[in-house]
């Protein structure tokens, strides 16, 4: 994978089927993020969301924890939510100052936390203020492409109406994950729809790239959709998440077990280091599925974990477990 860095629109100079990591919630941290790239890392990273409200708030500092990268990282983009176009002018200002290659808006997230505050998917229901949160996120973003990441709809797939809304915006990018707000991940992802969006993205000439997301499992299977599908890159979720090698050419079935608990040992220190006082060490268990499973053991490995409170605790058991 190659580093491209173009702050006015990496986007295009990308080759393609390129491929970007999703934004997760409390799991594309910057911890995180050092270890795919240790392992071989995406043409595109992307943060968690982060909050345009509480960038413009007292508890701004906290949150600027959660937009920490190295530019080793780059291209780079920032995701944020919110509802309220000026605070997303604003966070577009302070985005870019910091460095990034990139801010998408949200407006995908099915959880409900988000969408109570018209955010998120919500705003699919809200095409008027979507588009004037798309207009004020590019007048804050100066030289930064913005893209939008969205779903083709909320209760139904409403994509023939809702897409063109984003369009007329002339985003960057335009990512799009082929379920509704509905659906959120319980059935499979509608490649035939992100087909048909590429189709009116090309007849109607819009001068937009286009990403689709949702069910790849690796990365042939990501360079078959892009070719069936038409789309110039594809973005990995929920596969990423459990396999830090999965942006690599390694195949997780080859990676030996004593290396996989040393990238859990390094990935404690990491996160220990990068968030002491800030999160509790006990975020990094959602993670250990992803190094402890399918070798003899494995659980009762991750039971022991289960108790770890530090790193070094972490180093322990793990360094016990590999002499027994």
């Amino acid at each position: 994978m190659t580093n491209i860095i173009n702050k006015s629109n990496f986007w295009k100079a990308l080759k393609k089927p390129f491929f970007v990591m999703a934004p997760m919630d409390d799991v594309t941290d910057f911890p995180y993020r050092q270890i795919v790239k240790s392992c071989g890392a995406p043409d595109v990273m992307f943060t968690e969301f982060v909050s345009a409200d509480g960038l413009c708030s007292s508890g701004k500092k906290r949150l600027l924890y959660d937009l920490k990268f190295n530019k080793n990282e780059k291209p780079i983009v920032a995701q944020i939510f919110g509802s309220n176009p000026k605070n997303f002018y604003k966070s577009a200002k302070i985005i870019n100052k910091l460095g990034f290659d990139g801010i998408d808006i949200n407006m995908g997230c099915p959880f409900k936390a988000i969408e109570r505050q018209g955010a998120g998917a919500a705003l699919i229901k809200t095409p008027s203020l979507a588009q004037d949160i798309i207009s004020a996120t590019k007048k804050g973003a100066g030289n930064m492409a913005v893209s939008v990441k969205t779903r083709i709809g909320y209760g139904k797939d409403t994509s023939k109406t809702w897409i063109p809304k984003i369009l007329e915006m002339k985003p960057a990018a335009l990512i799009v994950h082929g379920r509704t707000q509905k659906e959120k991940s319980r059935v499979p992802a509608h490649w035939d729809i992100i087909k048909n969006i590429s189709s009116m993205i090309k007849l109607n000439k819009h001068d937009v790239i286009f990403v689709g997301n949702g069910d790849v499992n690796n990365i042939q299977d990501g360079i078959d959709k892009a070719g069936k599908y038409s789309v110039d890159g594809v973005m990995i979720g929920r596969a990423a998440m459990n396999n830090p090698w999965f942006f690599s050419s390694i195949k997780n079935a080859d990676i030996s077990t004593e290396d996989k608990l040393q990238l859990l040992i390094k990935h404690s220190y990491l996160f220990e280091k990068t968030f002491n006082g800030i999160k509790n060490f006990r975020n990094i268990r959602k993670f250990y599925s992803s190094y402890v499973s399918n070798f003899n053991n494995s659980k009762k490995l991750r039971v022991e974990l289960m108790k770890a409170q530090n790193a070094a605790q972490v180093e322990k058991i793990i360094n016990v477990f590999l002499i027994e």
